[in-house]
């Protein structure tokens, strides 16, 4: 994620279309980017864009439904992005300040207002933005890879497996360990230990597309997830993938080291019920498959609601070797 870029786009909900072009213009000149609302409703839908502006400056009364209110609906929700939110407004007394303060608003800013104050005031509201958001990054991602850790591609594979079956889409699951990876500590320390699993992270993620989901899933062991994926598209990626790692020698300062990765395939159409536990389990007997079978391969598996393959149904599985 872009911190900086994310925090740099700002929200101007205002009903008065001088003030709003006013603000437009000045907040550009500024350097940020703008989103522009004429009311509340449209407001707090720009705001609960995933992707929506992490900070707002929102007129406290406009049309179907007012500032203040916009705070308290954004607070009430049950989201993992912070807004900070800025409240724009004639009323000055002690107990209107009050009165936004508690329905969520972060800051109050009177009008007629001074640029010089609304720009400072922005700023400190940039700056909570690129905090929360560090510290939103530390929570979900492995401090070593920089992938997703464990927790956020656990709940990034239940979100995708629930809109695989809203939309009816294929959905893949790659189950990836590192081959004999023990040696590599035992025989050149935890610290080359690390730079093969970054330099192997690295690789893995350069096959992936932007939609797709990677993340470490314990020790030397990642987890991949690739929505609207059809299965030989994925059995494709997950061979590119079994390639980029053993594509070259990882380099490391007293050796260039061999790496090789056992990778298990599970595919899912979207009107599949399975449970993501179950999803998981399949990609890692699968997984189990490919280093019984020797080690640096692909084992993929097709699984449908009676998880067939768990059953033994030998139809439902395949394999693909390297």
């Amino acid at each position: 994620m872009n911190v900086k870029a994310m925090a740099m786009q700002i929200l101007i909900a205002e009903d008065d279309p001088v003030t709003r072009r006013g603000l437009d213009a000045v907040l550009s000149e500024w350097g940020y980017e703008t989103v522009l609302v004429n009311d509340g409703m449209a407001a707090l839908a720009a705001l609960r864009k995933p992707d929506g502006p992490l900070l707002a400056i929102v007129d406290w009364l406009m049309p179907k439904m007012d500032g203040v209110e916009v705070c308290r609906q954004l607070r009430s929700d049950d989201g993992n992005r912070y807004i900070y939110l800025i409240v724009l407004t004639a009323k000055s007394k002690t107990a209107d300040v009050v009165s936004a303060l508690d329905a969520g608003a972060d800051d109050f800013v009177g009008k007629p207002f001074d640029l010089a104050e609304l720009r400072v005031r922005i700023r400190a509201g940039v700056r909570i933005v690129q905090l929360q958001e560090k510290l939103r990054d530390l929570a979900s991602h492995d401090a070593l890879t920089g992938l997703l850790n464990r927790r956020m591609i656990c709940e990034t594979l239940a979100l995708e497996m629930a809109r695989a079956r809203r939309n009816d889409t294929p959905l893949a699951v790659m189950m990836i360990d590192l081959d004999h990876f023990k040696r590599v500590n035992d025989e050149h320390g935890h610290l080359v230990g690390d730079e093969v699993l970054c330099e192997s992270a690295a690789r893995i993620k350069s096959v992936l597309r932007n939609v797709d989901f990677v993340g470490r899933y314990g020790g030397e062991e990642f987890l991949a997830v690739l929505p609207r994926c059809e299965p030989d598209f994925a059995l494709e990626v997950a061979e590119r993938m079994r390639a980029a790692v053993s594509a070259r020698p990882i380099s490391a300062p007293e050796a260039a080291l061999g790496v090789t990765t056992s990778i298990g395939l599970a595919i899912v159409a979207g009107n599949c019920k399975l449970s993501a536990e179950s999803l998981l389990h399949e990609a890692d007997l699968a997984l189990y498959r490919a280093k019984e079978a020797g080690r640096n391969q692909v084992n993929a598996c097709r699984v449908d609601d009676r998880a067939a393959s768990r059953n033994g149904d030998a139809e439902a599985a395949t394999k693909a070797t390297a």
